[in-house]
């Protein structure tokens, strides 16, 4: 990976399941079904989040610029492989996607933007996802749904398991002023957020 660009290459080699810092050839395109057009323009609710730095997070009562970026589960490199999961289209890349955030955090701090990741894993994975990848932010978790469920957030399933799908929220002083939905691939997302941010921000 190239730190400096956010870059992910892609890997074709089915042995390569593993490595999350890559994104197999041939993922399959996830399609805009409709599930966020009632976002843009809505107020955050006053809804509090665990966060990885040990606080609540109430991200409909903070100002300025929020980039907020929702994904299904960050996998481990000790984990068993996920079967089907990269059939899923959507569902791969949520190593990638934190990383291009990382790796763009600088730009967008100078373009006034705080980042947060959100998933509905526990504290104590996204911790461990903060500090295997390094990530400059908190990651916040959303276990019980409270947030997925009042913004009506689109969800999957897998073994058993219920998933935010993959998207961005850009928000101005508590109300969402940008979607990105679906994201792919997952890697460019913090790029085109860093676009979007340079053309419609003073």
């Amino acid at each position: 990976m190239n730190r400096s660009s956010g870059s992910i290459q892609t890997q074709s080699n089915p042995m390569n399941t593993k490595n999350l810092l890559v994104l197999p050839d041939n993922l399959p395109v996830p399609e805009d079904d409709g599930a966020c057009v009632h976002l843009e323009g809505t107020n955050m609710p006053a809804i509090a989040l665990a966060s990885t730095s040990g606080s609540k997070v109430k991200l409909g009562f903070e100002d300025g610029i929020l980039v907020v970026y929702f994904y299904p589960m960050t996998g481990r490199p000790d984990a068993p492989p996920m079967v089907g999961w990269n059939e899923i289209p959507g569902a791969r890349g949520c190593t990638p996607q934190s990383c291009s955030f990382r790796d763009h955090h600088s730009d967008l701090l100078d373009l006034g933007a705080k980042v947060y990741g959100v998933s509905s894993q526990s504290p104590e994975d996204q911790k461990e996802a903060v500090q295997r990848l390094h990530l400059p932010f908190e990651l916040l978790s959303d276990s019980k749904f409270e947030l997925a469920s009042a913004l009506r957030l689109p969800t999957f399933e897998y073994n058993a398991l219920r998933l935010i799908k993959r998207l961005t929220l850009i928000i101005e002083n508590g109300a969402i002023r940008k979607v990105f939905y679906p994201v792919f691939p997952p890697n460019e997302n913090a790029a085109n957020v860093v676009a979007w941010l340079q053309q419609n921000t003073a």
